[in-house]
């Protein structure tokens, strides 16, 4: 599964930005919104930060703008390429590493005050036991008292809803459209669902469409509850959006002192 996984980020880094309308002004409000979080669980602490699902830097160069010591990974080399370049964009900066989220600890040295997965990543694994390995992987990570903080798609309602799509996004470049959306299809069990996640930019008079497929489970908070408390996690509290201010719920849990 690591290989596919991987191999759909790969396709997607170089169009990954397209998923927002103005990514670079994202990247700055996300961290907004994090930082404020990561501040009302960690008092002044919480400078060191493990990003283990960056993409192509969304969340971790944002925290780096704001003065945060951001080490960040993930299972796409091409995503952390991309990330590296967009870090040398912003002028901020950070180290990087390929890792797969459940094995931190064979590439990843040391704990950080807060390690972090946002983006809706952790629901690429489609069992219990493969959330479980990545949820104790990243307990390893966070050190002693620390802070874990993790974002999902609000998956309580959609797995009610099961919509078949996403709204598109649209945005420009250089004067022609891109336009990027999901088509889902539900699994018999309405459990999981198969992502086809369509780029589509404009060419002049033509378009030319890109597509990548990847496989999602339909996580219910209670699931992410149960796991997080069997690995160790405590103070377990979720961050809705209209509270937050964030695009998806947050959970954010503690490493017990």
């Amino acid at each position: 599964m690591s290989d596919q996984i991987s191999t759909f980020y790969n396709q997607l880094a170089a169009d990954y930005h397209f998923i927002f309308a103005d990514w670079r002004k994202s990247v700055l409000r996300q961290s907004e919104v994090l930082d404020k979080l990561i501040r009302a669980q960690t008092g002044s602490g919480g400078r060191s930060v493990l990003d283990c699902s960056c993409g192509i830097g969304t969340q971790a160069i944002g925290l780096a703008v704001r003065g945060y010591t951001v080490h960040a990974t993930d299972l796409s080399p091409d995503a952390v390429e991309r990330a590296r370049r967009e870090a040398a964009h912003f002028k901020v900066d950070l180290t990087f590493g390929v890792a797969d989220f459940r094995a931190l600890a064979a590439v990843v040295e040391g704990t950080f005050d807060v390690v972090l997965s946002c983006d809706n990543s952790l629901a690429h694994m489609l069992t219990e036991a493969e959330l479980q390995e990545a949820f104790a992987s990243m307990y390893a990570k966070v050190q002693t008292g620390g802070l874990l903080l993790l974002s999902i798609r609000d998956y309580d309602q959609t797995i009610l809803d099961k919509p078949h799509s996403t709204l598109p996004t649209v945005s420009e470049t250089d004067g022609e459209r891109n336009i990027s959306f999901q088509v889902w299809d539900w699994s018999e069990d309405g459990k999981s669902y198969t992502l086809n996640h369509f780029t589509v930019k404009q060419n002049g008079a033509d378009w030319d469409t890109s597509n990548r497929v990847t496989q999602l489970h339909a996580w219910q908070r209670s699931e992410f509850n149960a796991l997080l408390e069997k690995v160790g996690f405590t103070n377990i509290d979720w961050h809705m959006p209209p509270n937050s201010g964030y695009y998806q719920p947050i959970v954010t849990a503690k490493k017990p002192s």
